[in-house]
């Protein structure tokens, strides 16, 4: 498939996520003051998407706690700049097995939710967009997987289409995408859909162009995509996606540097990549021109 460059690009801004990043970063914010505000930086910097997460103020640790995303979510929409809203739907399927002569019972970190726990922040906060992580993976972690069965993600996937809630589809290989496809045939999901390609993440797809490529020229051609590549290669796969036809998502969830001894902030891995698309010829796009593309709705909590 010839490739044809995207000319008018929107810029998702992964927040905060729920990795181990606390202690590699002051940067990376942990309470819902702290990841509001750097989500609105971010906007004012040129993204038209946040992508946020919530972490216990306290330790740091990745939650699911229905207050943090309710004051995360009221201090983003009380902002004086508009920005479109996407919340994490990712945690809830996380196993952690003991040792390989002994993986039951499941280990310390185990966190498996129901689709309606998991789903709960949602419904009450009702952002424009949430994540449907779209199939089972092993991490670098030796013994965690990400558990997400067809009957979770048909289940999360029907409360979202019921919610009018966008679903991003997070495809870290290349059978989370085929998954995604037979989701919107059986009904599950609406198309166009929305695909967020999640490369060089251990032991997903390798950010390898070939894998990239492959990956891109299964996307139906009336659905919409972004990409990213997590640590060194954020920058060059802001021109990938680009490059390639889709969108661009940077922040402090995938990389922690701008440059080599030097941390960043999401603002400037903003800034950043704005400067990348605009060299390359291309616009960027305001929140109100991404909910016209991708049919959102801004709504109040209920």
């Amino acid at each position: 498939m010839p490739l044809q460059m995207n000319r008018d690009v929107f810029v998702t801004c992964a927040v905060t996520g729920s990795g181990g990043t606390q202690d590699r970063s002051p940067h990376v914010p942990r309470s819902p003051e702290q990841i509001a505000a750097s989500a609105i930086a971010a906007a004012k910097a040129g993204a038209a998407i946040v992508h946020c997460h919530v972490r216990d103020p306290e330790t740091g640790a990745p939650s699911r706690d229905l207050k943090l995303y309710r004051e995360v979510t009221q201090r983003i929409r009380d902002a004086e700049i508009d920005v479109v809203l996407n919340l994490t739907a990712g945690l809830g399927g996380d196993m952690v097995f003991g040792r390989p002569s002994a993986p039951l019972p499941l280990a310390d970190g185990t966190d498996m939710a129901s689709a309606e726990e998991r789903m709960a922040h949602i419904a009450d906060c009702l952002p424009e967009i949430c994540t449907l992580d779209c199939g089972t993976m092993t991490f670098a972690e030796a013994d965690s997987v990400m558990t997400n069965t067809p009957g979770m993600l048909q289940a999360m996937g029907s409360m979202m289409t019921a919610l009018g809630v966008k679903p991003e589809i997070e495809a870290f290989d290349t059978g989370h995408l085929w998954y995604a496809k037979q989701l919107v045939t059986d009904g599950v999901l609406t198309a166009p859909a929305l695909v967020q390609f999640c490369m060089g993440v251990p032991w997903g797809a390798p950010d390898d162009l070939n894998t990239f490529m492959a990956m891109v020229n299964n996307v139906p051609p009336d659905w919409h995509w972004s990409a990213f590549s997590i640590g060194r290669n954020e920058f060059a796969y802001v021109a990938a996606a680009v490059l390639a036809g889709g969108n661009v998502r940077v922040g402090l969830e995938d990389n922690l540097w701008l440059a080599k001894g030097e941390l960043a902030t999401n603002e400037a891995l903003v800034s950043r990549a704005v400067t990348i698309i605009e060299a390359m010829g291309a616009s960027i796009m305001k929140p109100a021109a991404v909910r016209e593309k991708l049919g959102l709705t801004k709504r109040a909590p209920r």
